[in-house]
């Protein structure tokens, strides 16, 4: 998805808010210019996610390397695996667990660091209630179990640390339901932001319910560009994909493959481009997307 006019002012906002603390006015004037410069004369096929990487690089430049997230990873996926056992008996209740499985798994989408300012666990919970109610568009929940009972593989592209413990429960149900389903998850390359990396799915125990790779990427997304040969090769022979979060959403959109896009609309693009509120769950083809061209309004 080529970067447009919502992603490069949240850019720019984003990159004057990393360094609003500091007191060396000269300086973050010489930053942010250099901020500006790169992205008005940057590739404008590049999707938003794919231009944090050099804008990181400037950062570093000025700041140096910024503080990891691996307390705020372990916090999450700590939590998480707290109300792992219990979550998925409230799964197992619901009239079709992998409806609620998967429905559960998008709601996780909201421990998002990069689009959410305000995470707090109290409000991860509120949503935890409210998505039950919600469920999955049915005529594209038809379409995916259409799907999935002609596949033998499935990707299922990963987001965020603790929303991986939902994709957990997830793919454990999925390959109840589909044995025979050849499935693989893909996590990021390298740390970036609180996504899920190699670490957090063996923290988290992921790759002990389907194979785990990772993509060789230091980017908030799946951009097949920048990917390794193995993960690119995996996604594209796939049957079916099932793709977490806007990042994922924001760097593989276009591609034409068989992507079913599982998010929470976070930020006012998505907003308007899906016709939702803020925090509605949305499940969407790539491939129907492509068919009937921009929906925003």
């Amino acid at each position: 998805m080529k970067i447009n006019s919502f992603c490069l002012t949240c850019l720019i906002q984003m990159q004057e808010s990393q360094v609003r603390k500091f007191d060396d006015e000269e300086k973050k004037m010489k930053y942010m210019r250099e901020i500006l410069a790169f992205l008005s004369s940057c590739n404008p096929d590049l999707s938003a996610p794919a231009l944090v990487k050099p804008l990181s690089r400037i950062y570093e430049k000025y700041w140096g390397i910024r503080d990891g997230m691996a307390e705020v990873k372990k916090e999450f996926n700590d939590f998480l695996l707290s109300m792992e056992k219990d979550i998925e008996e409230q799964i197992r209740k619901h009239a079709d667990p992998l409806e609620a499985a998967l429905c559960f798994a998008r709601t996780g989408n909201y421990i998002d660091y990069a689009a959410v300012k305000d995470i707090s666990k109290e409000k991860l919970l509120e949503l935890f209630e409210e998505q039950g109610k919600e469920g999955l568009d049915r005529k594209e929940y038809e379409r995916l179990l259409g799907d999935l009972k002609k596949a033998q593989k499935l990707v299922y592209l990963t987001d965020n640390c603790g929303e991986v413990v939902l994709d957990k429960i997830a793919l454990k149900i999925l390959r109840e339901y589909y044995p025979a389903l050849e499935m693989t998850a893909v996590v990021r390359g390298a740390p970036v932001v609180n996504d899920a990396d190699i670490e957090a799915a063996h923290a988290t125990g992921l790759d002990t319910v389907v194979r785990v790779i990772d993509n060789g990427s230091d980017i908030a997304g799946t951009d097949l560009n920048d990917i390794n040969d193995e993960a690119r090769e995996e996604i594209e022979s796939s049957d079916i994909i099932i793709s977490k979060g806007q990042g994922n959403f924001e760097t593989i959109h276009g591609c034409g493959l068989n992507i079913y896009y599982l998010f929470l609309c976070k930020c006012d693009w998505f907003m308007r481009r899906f016709r939702a509120g803020r925090y509605q769950g949305m499940l969407v083809n790539e491939r129907r997307i492509l068919r009937e061209g921009d929906i925003s309004a």
